[in-house]
């Protein structure tokens, strides 16, 4: 059971089918960050509700129909490792660059120059992977 338990734990989006296209459900969904909810929202102008369209391959297409509401779930394991690609991995080769390259020509400037390039190019290898880094996240439509 504790292993069962742990899968059911993760990203979990209320969505709605767009489209129907093969095996493939065409899921709209709002992410809404976590200031969206509070009731002083407009005033801080910091909150945040996004528009996204979520491609999920499903066994039974004909289950769905455009208009239905449905929920989009992704594993806690997807999340960790978006949330490393995206900030952790960077946050450490900025560091590991900025001091290697202190430690080496003793600039900050250079230093400073150096992990923006770095990190632009890390950036850039991701973009240009995307389709390769889609495939290893896959959402399901819970029942």
């Amino acid at each position: 059971m504790g292993k069962r338990a742990k899968q059911d734990i993760g990203i979990s989006h209320p969505g709605t089918v767009m489209a129907v296209n093969g095996n493939a459900v065409i899921v709209k969904i709002v992410q809404v960050s976590a200031c969206s909810g509070c009731q002083v929202r407009n005033l801080c102008r910091i909150s945040e509700m996004k528009e996204k369209t979520v491609q999920v391959f499903v066994a039974h297409p004909e289950n769905y129909l455009v208009g239905q509401e449905v929920t989009v779930t992704g594993s806690e394991s997807q999340g960790m490792k978006a949330v490393l690609l995206a900030f952790g991995l960077p946050l450490l080769i900025l560091l590991a660059v900025l001091f290697a390259v202190i430690g080496i020509w003793n600039s900050e400037k250079i230093a400073v120059l150096a992990a923006v390039v770095v990190l632009a190019c890390y950036y850039t290898v991701l973009f240009l992977k995307k389709d390769r880094i889609g495939k290893e996240f896959q959402f399901s439509i819970r029942d």
